[in-house]
Parts: C-alpha cells; structure tokens; sequence
C-alpha cells in the first residue's frame, strides 16, 4: 500500500497536534507537523534530502496572522511521522482540535507531539507576510510535485482564488468532517481540485476578474514604445532615475520624461502604481545580476 505523506501547517498547537494526531490513525497516512511557514519550508526541504518527499501540504489560511507571544510555541524537536495514533477526530476537523480526538491527540495536547515542529512565530520572510497563501506560493516553487490544501475558518472567495492563482489544489473549511478532508487528501493526488460548491460561483468571479484586470493591464503595456517598456521593467527593478539613465545610456532628464509618459500610457499617479500593473500585466524586471546599482538614490 503506497503511503501518502502529509505535513500540517498551523500556528495553533491544539489544532496542529489533533488534526496530526487524527490523520495518522489512518493506515496508509504518515503525518508531521509545523508551526510556521519557515518550518514548514525545511521540513520540506529535509524530506526530500531524506528521499521521503511529502505529498500533501494542510497550511492555514491565516497562518501567523494570530498576535506574536500569544501561547507557546510547538516543539522543535525533528519533524518526525505520527504514528499509532488511536483515536480519531469524529466532531469536524475543528472542533476535534479543541477535545473531539481522543487518544493520540491527548497526548500531543499535554506533552507535545513527535511529529511537531517550530522555528517560532516568523511574521515575515525577506520582507513579505509569511501567511497561509504565500507559504502556497513559495511551496509551488520549491517543491511543485507537493499538492497543497488550505484550511479556513471562513469562506472567502477572493483569498480562496488567490490560493488556487498561487497554487493551491483545494480550499477547505476548518469545521469539516476528518472523512471529508481525508476524501479532498487523496482527491488532490489524483490532480483534482477540491472547493466547497457554496464559494464555486464566488471564486468564479473573482477569478474571472483577476484575468479581466490582467488583460487590461497587459493592453495598456502593448501601447508604451520599447524605450517606454525597457524604463519600466527598470522602474519594476527599483533602479532609480539615475541608475535607469547609467543604464540606457541616456540623460536623467531624458529617463525623467520616459517615466512620465509610462505613468501617463498606464493611467498611474505614482511608481508604485506602475510597478503593481506591470507585474499585473507579467511585466519582469531588468536582469541586474553581477551589477551594482542604484535603487531609489542609494546603492544596493
């Protein structure tokens, strides 16, 4: 029987232990579980150096976004598999967090579970939210044979489309059924896509949307001239006007004018806005690898 391998990702130790503990009881689960994006992405990371890759990712919509120091931290040691765990979470997947698994999770809940691990309550990674749809994102691109479900406490369906535009396989409500998540589990190794039929029509349209803007954006790209578009994928790199004129050999005044007539051609007030539409519409920046350069009036 090939065993499916499933990493828990929540910041809340009861949900995470209980949720791991119940899954293990399965015959053919092996479960760990962590308590952040960062230590989610090394227990990635390890497993497959391990040549035990993981298959299925269970990552909280809202992981880290709970006050920092709130509750202890989950137990560092390794990011073992549960294993034998003998009970089973029969009162919805929440609730079996707060007292519906008996046995396997009693014991995570007073003396930690093997299978946990924290690298603490990491709020940001090179600057950006670490939360449950961005760790969905850095997985797809660390890992994209790793299928990932997200778990949340409410419908939403625009973060819902935002976790499938990122990568994410299935969208699942906290307070399901442990035979229901089991069912989405295995239906997303068969390459399917798991969303609860209430948010269909919602992510639907948030998706339809997402797609209008993009093509909006990416007309508005086409009108700019090759000069306009090489500033603009130097303004989406940050260089400066400075750095852009260095680089393009021409005059800051020159660089200044380029600028104004891409934030004019896009219908922006600012850089910001301009950069934002760019990466809309696919818009990459400029290869600065091996260079030094100035960014915002400073070198980098």
């Amino acid at each position: 029987m090939a065993r499916i391998r499933v990493l828990v990702v929540d910041d809340h130790r009861i949900f995470a232990e209980s949720l791991a503990a119940a899954l293990a009881a399965e015959q053919d689960v092996d479960v760990a579980a962590a308590g952040s994006g960062p230590a989610a992405l090394r227990c990635l990371e390890r497993g497959a150096a391990e040549g035990r890759r993981f298959d299925v990712l269970l990552v909280d919509a809202d992981l880290g976004t709970a006050a920092d120091g709130v509750g202890p931290p989950l137990p560092a040691p390794a990011e073992l598999p549960y294993g034998g765990a003998n009970g089973t979470a029969h009162n919805g997947i929440h609730g079996g967090a707060h007292g519906g698994a008996h046995g396997g999770a009693h014991s995570g809940a007073h003396g930690g579970p093997r299978g946990a691990a924290h690298g603490g309550p990491a709020r940001a990674v090179n600057g950006r939210a670490a939360d449950g749809i961005w760790l969905v994102g850095a997985v797809r691109s660390a890992q994209p044979g790793v299928r990932t479900v997200v778990l949340a406490e409410r419908d939403d369906p625009r973060r819902a489309a935002a976790a499938l535009q990122a990568g994410a396989s299935g969208w699942v409500a906290k307070d399901c059924s442990l035979v229901r998540l089991l069912a989405v589990i295995r239906g997303v190794l068969r390459e399917e896509t798991h969303l609860p039929p209430a948010l269909l029509t919602g992510v639907l349209r948030e998706l339809t949307a997402a797609r209008k803007h993009r093509t909006e954006s990416e007309r508005l790209v086409e009108s700019l001239t090759p000069r306009e578009r090489e500033v603009l994928r130097c303004m989406v790199a940050g260089l400066g006007r400075k750095a852009v004129a260095e680089r393009l050999f021409l005059s800051p005044h020159t660089v200044r004018t380029h600028m104004q007539n891409v934030l004019g051609k896009l219908g922006v007030h600012s850089t910001l806005a301009a950069v934002a539409l760019a990466r809309r519409a696919g818009v990459g920046p400029v290869d600065l690898a091996g260079e030094i350069v100035e960014r915002g009036g400073q070198l980098a």
